[in-house]
């Protein structure tokens, strides 16, 4: 962790250096920018903590090198500025103080100490001084050793630090996820008693928004050790809190000699076998909710044991309200939506004298997320077993060499029928209806049966064929 040139990183770091020694102005780069460089990841946002009046330093900073600030908070003495592509963020050194009806604090000029005393980990408040160029690493509360052993805790009474900042408690399992960090054993203990801090409620009293929660919550889901994060939400509680659904899917229930996978550590497995395979936010969000509703369709039969039948298509049917109540984006429902209902189907395929029929439909209702629903099912194959496990991915291997061969053969993915709406009318003399629908949607089914081929010569042979008999039934 030694002999990073933290000022020198950037030249827009040595500019912001050199401009304050040429102001007299004491200023330090401060928190996460310090903390990766010294994990040797590479950071593009910045924090710059000034003595004094930060707003007034980034203002002639930007004149000098004509820049515009992106954003100003006098209020906080902070000023924003982007560029290049950093962020960087000057504020004013300060005290804070918080009610407990609020995370905004009140804000007063404080010392270094005072600044870096205010931060949630002690990873976080290492800084350098921007007034030398020894890079010397100021480390008041303990940060480069609980760096080296990997250990997030807070730098004062974690009870208050998470009581004057609930959030604080998402971004512990954040950071945990997203640096492969232990959590130390008292601020562990002070999440599980303050969790409750985190309750979104239906009026204005909330401490925290739902908006702020799930933003950490996807970013845990984005990191590189995602299940770290959600493990540590479910063992202190905040999972309960935060997503009920997911937290209801630990524990093992047991009848006679049978019992059935523990789903919450199942789902966890799905996860890290995922990660490796797909940066896509949404097919690890999918990957997530795969099984949500297992607890709501699990039934014992005798004879079989624990069954979960219907589950995915009202997992499916629970994304909207997710959605909704989390605030996830809703231009993504449809695809998790799809995910889920289907993430069954590619596995039942796997069993033998399955017809081609079978697979054109499949590839036909999974249209451009058949790719990312063949990942999904891949990683949904765990056991504690590695021969079940190697003799389940060999099957998978020959389903997905059979979906491309069908694919191939007969272009499913996305086909809309050969022979339109207006076509259909013209030849039947037919206005727009309901019997226009019909005839485009027997012939559909002709081409996933295989009846006939995917072209429209054939598709409008078979209308021929079929258009006197639909045309003189009963709608």
């Amino acid at each position: 962790m030694k002999g990073v040139d933290f000022i020198n990183t950037h030249k827009l770091i040595n500019a912001i250096a050199e401009s304050a020694r040429q102001k007299s102005v004491e200023a330090y780069i401060v928190g996460g920018f310090v903390r990766d460089l010294l994990l040797g990841k590479t950071s593009q946002d910045i924090d710059i903590s000034v003595i004094g009046d930060a707003v007034s330093f980034a203002e002639e900073f930007c004149k000098k090198y004509s820049f515009k600030l992106s954003a100003v908070y006098k209020k906080f003495g902070t000023a924003f500025l982007e560029t290049d592509g950093l962020k960087i963020e000057f504020a004013m050194s300060r005290k804070e103080s918080y009610r407990r009806d609020s995370r905004k604090p009140d804000v007063v000029p404080g010392t270094l100490y005072e600044d870096l005393q205010r931060r949630d980990f002690t990873v976080n408040t290492l800084a350098v001084s921007l007034n030398n160029d020894s890079n010397e690493i100021i480390d008041l509360f303990g940060g480069l050793e609980d760096l080296k052993q990997g250990i997030l805790r807070t730098p004062t009474d974690p009870g208050k630090t998470f009581d004057d900042d609930p959030l604080r408690m998402m971004r512990a399992c954040r950071f945990a996820a997203q640096l492969g960090f232990k959590i130390e054993a008292g601020t562990l203990e002070a999440i599980r008693k303050m969790r409750e801090r985190l309750i979104v409620k239906n009026d204005s009293s909330n401490v925290v928004s739902q908006e702020r929660i799930t933003d950490e919550f996807i970013k845990i889901l984005s990191s590189p050790f995602p299940s770290t994060g959600l493990k540590l939400m479910f063992e202190t509680g905040i999972m309960e809190i935060v997503f009920p659904e997911i937290h209801r899917l630990e524990g093992v229930e047991q009848r006679k000699e049978h019992h059935h996978k523990d789903v919450f550590y199942h789902t966890m497995q799905v996860i890290d076998n995922i990660v490796p395979k797909t940066e896509n936010l949404w097919l690890r969000f999918a990957a997530l909710v795969h099984d949500i509703a297992k607890p709501a369709t699990k039934k014992f039969v005798e004879g079989t044991g624990w069954t979960f039948h219907g589950h995915e298509e009202l997992g499916a049917k629970w994304m909207k309200k997710i959605f909704t109540r989390m605030k996830l984006p809703l231009d993504k429902l449809s695809y998790v939506e799809k995910l889920v209902r289907l993430h069954l189907r590619p596995i039942a395929l796997a069993e033998e004298n399955v017809t081609d029929s079978a697979i054109r439909r499949l590839i036909f209702e999974a249209g451009d997320t058949l790719e990312d629903l063949l990942i999904l099912c891949r990683a949904d194959i765990t056991s504690k077993d590695p021969k079940k496990v190697e003799k389940y991915l060999s099957n998978f291997d020959k389903v997905e060499k059979r979906i491309a061969e069908v694919e191939e053969r007969d272009r499913i993915r996305n086909f809309q029928s050969p022979v339109r709406g207006d076509e259909i009318m013209r030849i039947c003399g037919l206005e727009p209806g309901r019997k226009v629908g019909i005839l485009k949607k027997k012939i559909e089914e002709a081409i996933l049966e295989g009846e006939i081929p995917n072209d429209h010569k054939a598709a409008l042979e078979y209308l021929y064929k079929i258009k006197d008999s639909v045309l003189s039934s009963e709608v």
